[in-house]
């Protein structure tokens, strides 16, 4: 069950959102990122993005990955550096 993004990271116009969803009785984080983009007078998302994107997604999931390990519950997520990468068998 999604309970909502509870963060939202905004660099220009890329916007990474952090949400929460409670998966088996225990709270689980996932992202979403998408670059906001003007359609004449109204804003819109889309997932697709260009060469210039790509730094500055890299910066704001950097930032994301950040808020991510000092407010999550989960032990796992918690006890991973920063360069670790969960390996799944």
């Amino acid at each position: 069950m999604a309970l909502g993004h509870v963060h939202e990271i905004r660099r220009g116009l890329i916007v990474v959102r952090i949400w929460r969803k409670r998966a088996r009785g225990r709270i689980r984080y996932s992202t979403s990122v998408v670059r906001l983009y003007r359609n004449g007078t109204v804003w819109k998302e889309s997932t697709r993005f260009d060469l210039r994107d790509i730094p500055v997604i890299r910066l704001a999931l950097d930032e994301a990955h950040t808020w991510l390990l000092c407010h999550s519950d989960d032990q796992e997520v918690g006890a991973m550096s920063t360069n670790q990468i969960p390996v799944r068998s």
